[in-house]
């Protein structure tokens, strides 16, 4: 029979038992901080009710034919590409520019 002498002498008993009383342990107290974690996240992250909609996963082929009638209404004739300025230029500098091409052509 193993004494009481025995067992601190034991190896696995002085470093195995509490490493693995840790490991275990720790998995479970992380388990619970993670989920409460999670839970303010959910509540921050509350949606008001018009944009709830928008996202609501029924309400979705409404929102795509609201979206298609719109793109119905813009005239598509008339519409040109215009580019943006490039890192390197001066964006008020070339919008004017643009903004005074576009007054030009009728």
């Amino acid at each position: 029979m193993f004494t009481l002498k025995a067992l601190k002498k034991n190896k696995t008993m002085k470093y195995g038992v509490p490493m693995l009383l840790l490991v275990v342990g720790g998995s479970f107290g992380l388990r619970e901080f993670t989920q409460i974690r999670y839970d303010s996240q959910r509540i921050r992250k509350k949606l008001d009710p018009s944009l709830e909609a928008q996202v609501n996963v029924e309400r979705q082929p409404v929102i795509l034919e609201e979206e298609y009638e719109k793109i119905k209404k813009v005239n598509m004739e008339e519409w040109r590409n215009i580019r943006g300025p490039r890192p390197w230029e001066d964006s008020r500098e070339y919008q004017d520019q643009q903004r005074s091409r576009l007054d030009e052509k009728p």
